[in-house]
């Protein structure tokens, strides 16, 4: 019995890591979304999925996807670690239990605090 493992075993695991990304990448969008519609946008769902285009004075950091803050990256790296914890140390029911019900909540404070310094950032750079 090993504790170190490279990869998922089973297809079960694959899945997890996928629902985990597609629901950081919708919550990212469904946000985008809806501060478009807020700000009164013609195209709501176009804007969304412009808002993750770099502009022009956004950088060569946020070009490249840099975090803006400690406390972004430390969420990130905090999250990234439950979520791999939980899928690699627990098993059948357990397991279940919380990637239904606490990684969920994890992967959305992550995604709001992700999309609130993006945009923080583009209300900073808008304005000068």
């Amino acid at each position: 019995m090993t504790l170190a493992r490279s990869l998922p075993d089973t297809a079960t695991e694959w899945w997890l890591y996928l629902g985990v990304l597609a629901l950081y990448l919708l919550t990212r969008w469904f946000l985008a979304w809806h501060q478009a519609r807020k700000e009164g946008v013609e195209h709501p769902v176009r804007a969304a999925f412009d808002d993750e285009e770099p502009g022009e004075n956004a950088g060569p950091a946020a070009a490249m996807g840099a975090f803006r803050s400690y406390r972004q990256l430390l969420g990130f790296l905090a999250g990234g670690i439950l979520i791999v914890l939980v899928a690699t140390l627990t098993e059948g029911g357990l397991q279940l239990a919380l990637m239904c019900a606490l990684i969920p909540v994890v992967v959305t404070l992550l995604a709001y605090v992700d999309f609130r310094r993006a945009r923080t950032h583009r209300r900073a750079h808008a304005h000068s």
